[in-house]
């Protein structure tokens, strides 16, 4: 039964990650007869940045490269996840009625990044969702308008979030940013040698106008019984509370390094290590977008470019394009300095904060641990469905801790697919001539 759900692909370039930085990876090694395929756990191409009407780049630069990759001769797969890797140069991935084999000669990672999360008393309550957790529900039919909301967190997503739910009806009673005035003022200075990115932020502002926008302001805690009713928050030193109806609260990005663990990548801190061509310490695999550096659109292009383009062994191509990477890392090292979150965010969770919600474990007995290892061991913190994507960056930021150890299925799975995992992956067929069959 497993064997005959295993379908099997043959690719010579596999991108894995269809945002921008898949996108154009995928676009720039579709060259020459090269057979590239193009993969995404979601239904559409474009990343969580892209996805639907796009207010975070220019309309244009999207359907730009939508167009290309339209034209391009990539075959394209949504809907699937990879889950496994078996052995050098096959992926498993999880489709909805099956597992698919996925054999490649060079592999691009464009695994994107998702929303960090930080407990407060009440975060798990209805209601209460991520930033872009929400914009998406809304970009998907969510009904908000007429609903107050409250926008908090850190990062240049907060405003993109608010602009987009202003515009869809919502009543945005305030954006809570945690950064200083004084970072915020430095990095609105620093956009005169971005004018792309400076007119982004004040059409922004300008569909925000008469939105209170507050720095040094953080939520406190979320209150309510079925479902949120109203929060807390700290702003110009007090403690004001604010009935609403939706709380979209997400403190900037973490980088999804989940399939680059497994596969072995070094990677010295949060970020997968790559050199000048965006080759990762493992021959034949490549790394773009927000697991090298959280950066924004401006960054996955290029980096997705030279990604692909080296792929295919076009280096030539790839190295013109390094001044602009240059330049976007540039960018992304005010982004980081701009956002780094501020030490009073640790005493928000109390005792009976859960920090783990998959598994219901509670602030007070991680407390009692000094690794994510023991803590695991003892408490079953980060063993629930999400993996501890959500916990493990949180107690990263909370105890300093590190999670040590990646292991398949990086992912949730069925059982049938798991099952697949026991299967023995057969020898890649050869023709006489050498060549795969």
């Amino acid at each position: 039964m497993c064997e005959r759900m295993v379908k099997d692909c043959r690719f010579d370039v596999l991108v894995v990650g269809g945002g921008p930085a898949g996108i154009a990876a995928a676009v720039r090694a579709s060259h020459h007869g090269v057979r590239v395929g193009l993969l995404d756990d979601n239904p559409s191409f474009g990343g969580q940045i892209w996805r639907g009407p796009s207010e975070s780049g220019s309309k244009s630069e999207v359907a730009q490269w939508k167009g290309l990759l339209e034209s391009a001769t990539i075959v394209r797969i949504n809907g699937v996840r990879v889950f496994d890797r078996p052995e050098a140069g096959v992926l498993l991935a999880e489709e909805r009625d099956g597992v698919r084999e996925l054999r490649y000669h060079k592999l691009i990672l464009a695994t994107g990044a998702r929303e960090r999360f930080l407990p407060f008393p009440g975060w798990t309550l209805p209601n209460v969702m991520g930033a872009g957790g929400l914009q998406a529900m809304v970009k998907s039919g969510l009904p908000i308008r007429g609903k107050r909301v409250v926008v908090a967190g850190t990062g240049p997503l907060l405003l993109a979030v608010a602009a987009h739910l202003k515009k869809q009806g919502a009543e945005i009673l305030v954006v809570c940013e945690q950064a200083s005035k004084g970072r915020l003022a430095r990095f609105v200075a620093g956009l005169a040698t971005h004018p792309g990115k400076l007119g982004q932020g004040l059409q922004l502002l300008r569909e925000l106008g008469g939105t209170p926008i507050s720095t040094d302001a953080w939520v406190m805690t979320a209150r309510g019984g079925q479902q949120l009713a109203s929060v807390k928050i700290w702003r110009r030193g007090k403690i004001e509370e604010l009935e609403c109806d939706y709380l979209a609260c997400g403190f900037h990005l973490v980088p999804n390094t989940e399939l680059a663990a497994l596969l072995g990548c070094e990677m010295p801190g949060d970020f997968v290590k790559v050199d000048e061509f965006q080759q990762t310490s493992v021959d034949g695999v490549y790394c773009a977008g927000e697991p090298t550096g959280i950066g924004g659109v401006e960054q996955a292009l290029v980096e997705g470019q030279i990604a692909g383009l080296a792929a295919i062994d076009e280096t030539k191509r790839a190295r013109r394009l390094f001044g602009q990477r240059r330049r976007a890392k540039a960018f992304a090292g005010v982004l980081e300095r701009t956002f780094r979150l501020r030490p009073e965010l640790r005493s928000l969770a109390i005792d009976t904060t859960f920090i783990c919600r998959c598994e219901d474990v509670v602030f007070s007995r991680l407390k009692q641990h000094e690794s994510w290892r023991s803590a695991k061991l003892h408490t079953r913190c980060g063993m629930g469905p999400c993996q501890g994507r959500v916990c493990g960056p949180a107690t990263e930021f909370l105890f300093g801790w590190k999670m040590d150890s990646v292991r398949p299925p990086v992912f949730p799975a069925r059982v049938e697919s798991l099952a697949s995992m026991n299967i023995q992956v057969q020898p890649e067929r050869r023709d006489n001539t050498g060549g795969a069959a």
